[in-house]
């Protein structure tokens, strides 16, 4: 079955919402603007149950599809896009760029919220499935754990969801394709945060001071070969030291430094073991040098985990759509997301689909293609009738 004829029809709309998102971002938990647009439409659709305020900001909308023949179960399904943006400048020039200076939609957040909008008019019209369509529209995506906080104010139970599905763009990806794997397919976030205290002073005389500096210079080198050194080759983790920060003078040894990076990795086990050789590398590091260094180590976004069951499904369904051939397998992505925390709690998957020749994510020149839209709502609206069909 290819394109929903119905959402060709749609499209004009879906993507004037999308611009129209796109022209108004929002960070983290304060999408106020874009989850009442959201509540609003989803109200217009005729949906059976609109909530706001889950999980701060999130939205949820329910719609009721035919009842399941007698002594059958109600099945449930999750569908889940994200609403937020990010504290960039926008750079693409297009007359529906950002108006909020310094924020945009760099993700394409816009997009996955539109199609989901786009899904529910569908299916509120149609109510072609057996069971209950729960679409779920998150906040703080990018960095705030929202689906977490979605989840802690009784998401699943609340409404009784039984599977969980996301999706995501992929720039790069050509358009009218998916790409998923079973597994792990993105990675486990953790943030490294360290305080070098020394003993500043002039830097003609070095040897009356404790360079901490120096020291900064040791644990970026020390740090960033912790997985070459320590991880078994054929596992995958990433340790990158992308802050350094040191005083204001070029004749002066400071009294401090800090220092911030980022770990991400596949598994437990070798997120357990990243923690371990950090803690031991700053120590070894502060007792060479002679410097105290303070060490936060916290722990974010856990691995996204696709069910192989629910993995095959997601891709017989965007097969349906755009062809066998069409659907790819993906290596995993050491990027990270909070859809993790969602499939922690239900089986289900997370797909991607092609966003053609953008700029990459989180780029100032990144935009979510509208010729991406038709084969994202397609696929949304084939999920929920061909997992709850009767």
């Amino acid at each position: 079955m290819p394109i929903i004829n119905r959402v060709a029809d749609l499209l004009p709309d879906i993507v004037a919402w999308r611009r129209d998102l796109h022209a108004h971002p929002e960070l983290m938990y304060d999408v106020h603007r874009t989850a009442a647009l959201v509540a609003e439409k989803l109200r217009e659709f005729g949906c059976d149950e609109v909530v706001s305020g889950i999980g701060r900001t999130g939205v949820v909308a329910v719609i009721n599809g035919r009842q399941p023949a007698d002594g059958q179960a109600v099945r449930c399904i999750g569908l889940r896009a994200d609403m937020d943006a990010l504290p960039i400048k926008e750079a693409t020039g297009l007359p529906y760029a950002s108006k909020t200076p310094g924020v945009m939609h760099a993700c394409g957040h816009d997009g996955h919220t539109a199609m989901l909008l786009g899904a529910a008019r569908y299916l509120a019209e149609t109510r072609n499935f057996a069971g209950r369509a729960v679409l779920i529209f998150q906040p703080a995506e990018e960095g705030g754990g929202g689906a977490a906080a979605m989840i802690a104010d009784g998401l699943v139970e609340r409404f009784a969801i039984d599977q969980m599905y996301g999706m995501h763009n992929g720039p790069g990806m050509p358009l009218g394709t998916f790409s998923l794997r079973p597994g792990a397919i993105m990675a486990s976030t953790d943030s490294i945060d360290l305080r070098i205290e020394g003993v500043g002073g002039h830097a003609a005389r070095p040897h009356n001071s404790i360079d901490p500096v120096l020291a900064g210079a040791k644990l970026v080198i020390a740090l960033q070969s912790i997985v070459s050194r320590s991880v078994d080759p054929l596992e995958s983790a990433v340790l990158s030291m992308c802050e350094f920060h040191a005083g204001s003078a070029r004749n002066v040894i400071p009294h401090t430094a800090e220092l911030k990076g980022t770990v991400r990795t596949l598994s437990p086990q070798i997120r357990d073991l990243m923690e371990q050789r950090v803690r031991e590398v700053v120590a070894g590091v502060a007792q060479l040098t002679g410097t105290s260094i303070e060490l936060s180590y916290e722990r974010g976004y856990p691995v996204v985990v696709n069910h192989d069951a629910q993995t095959a499904h997601a891709a017989a369904v965007a097969a349906e759509i755009v062809g066998e051939g069409r659907v790819m397998d993906m290596p995993p992505l050491m990027s990270a997301e909070d859809f993790a925390y969602m499939l922690e709690a239900r089986p289900g998957a997370l797909i991607f689909i092609g966003n053609g020749n953008s700029a990459g994510l989180h780029h100032p020149a990144y935009d979510f293609n509208d010729d991406a839209i038709v084969f994202g709502t397609s696929y949304w609206i084939r999920l929920v009738e061909t997992t709850l069909a009767a």
